[in-house]
């Protein structure tokens, strides 16, 4: 339900932003056409209808004349004083309706489209930067069931998790900015901001592949590298200013640097702060809860000073439980310019005919009123 409204609100932006003298008409011949026969069907069958209602009254007529030479049948005369109601032009109302989205319908028959266009739109989604370890002490085990690794060892689990956040806002309504950068003492970004789910998807699928991560030479683990990368690609894309931007970062957490190159956390984490970007740590270290790793208790309140959250996760399921809480508490709303050689824009005129139809049977089915003789 939620995906329909989100679809509906986003076809009505669309919609209001249209400009009609930007519209261009690819099949408004065949439109013409199309209903131009409707229109010939429809009047000949009100004259096929007019024609036997008339012809069923004169039968009528005879009868009744051939009755009264014959027996004489005695009927009810018909109160003078009875006026026509009011209200009766009311039972109209749904066929008004009903015309009402015919001309919709018929702009969205004729393939309306705008040529080169450069807009400004908003979807559903955020700019993300996601954020996975690759450091040595990821290779401690981590045990899975449900979510498919490459081994053991907790980076792969941390990779899988990365793919199982993807495919969960792929399945969504979403059009996420997403990067994927891999660290340990430095890090790097392996795919830029990009709406291409499935260039990211084989990013982490490589950078996942075993052989792969035993080619990674920076075996350390360095949070905040991580973490300053990914505020320097917001800023290379101007994204800093805008709103939609968060940090996802999965880690075993055990790091307890806290200055980078004389920058210290603090200052990165205010940035990160003041640009409005939380960073959603998912941390991953087998049957440890919260506070058996000591770090947990450094990276905890760093993480909820930009307003983002920090997830011990012990095991498989809060892992999972983590990703769901995040995508549920992320949903957001991002701005980007697009441009467009030829694109349709029928959607918005097909809806408003199919919402106007809709009333109309609603209204004839569903009330009486709409169905009564006056």
């Amino acid at each position: 339900m939620e995906q329909i409204l989100i679809t509906v609100r986003t076809t009505l932006d669309e919609l209001l932003r249209l400009r009609w003298n930007e519209l261009q008409f690819g099949e408004a011949r065949n439109a013409l056409l199309l209903f131009t026969v409707l229109a010939g069907v429809a009047i000949v069958t009100l004259l096929l209808r007019y024609a036997l209602t008339r012809r069923r009254s004169g039968e009528a007529s005879a009868r009744s004349a051939a009755a009264q030479a014959g027996a004489a049948v005695v009927l009810p005369a018909i109160v003078p004083g009875m006026r026509r109601s009011a209200w009766s032009i009311v039972r109209y109302l749904p066929m008004l309706v009903f015309l009402a989205g015919v001309p919709f319908f018929a702009l969205a028959i004729a393939d309306p489209h705008t040529g080169f266009a450069q807009e400004d739109v908003s979807y559903p989604g955020r700019r993300i930067a996601l954020l996975v370890d690759a450091s040595t002490s990821m290779v401690m085990s981590f045990g899975t069931q449900k979510m498919k690794t490459q081994g053991e060892s907790a980076f792969f689990t941390a990779v899988s998790a990365a793919e199982t956040f993807m495919k969960r806002r792929m399945n969504g309504p979403y059009h996420d900015l997403i990067s994927l950068i891999q660290f340990g003492n430095e890090a790097y970004v392996v795919t830029p901001f990009t709406t291409d789910y499935e260039n990211v998807l084989l990013s982490v699928r490589l950078v996942g592949d075993p052989k792969e991560w035993g080619r990674f030479s920076d075996w350390g683990t360095t949070i905040i590298e991580g973490i300053d990368q990914a505020l320097q690609l917001f800023k290379s894309f101007d994204f800093l200013n805008a709103s939609g931007n968060l940090m996802i970062v999965i880690t075993d957490g055990r790091d307890s640097e806290l200055n980078r190159m004389n920058r210290p956390l603090e200052a990165i984490v205010n940035e990160a702060r003041r640009s409005h970007i939380p960073v959603y740590m998912i941390r991953v270290a087998y049957k440890m809860p919260f506070g058996k790793v000591l770090q947990d208790t450094i990276w905890q309140p760093i993480v909820e000073r930009t307003g983002g959250r920090f997830y011990a996760a012990p095991d498989e399921e809060s892992i999972l439980n983590a990703i769901k809480e995040i995508d549920r508490l992320t949903p957001g709303k991002i701005e980007v310019r697009q441009y467009s050689v030829q694109r349709p824009r029928y959607a918005g005129f097909a809806l408003i005919a199919v919402a106007l139809w809709s009333i109309a049977a609603a209204m004839k089915l569903g009330f009486s009123t709409f169905r009564s003789f006056p």
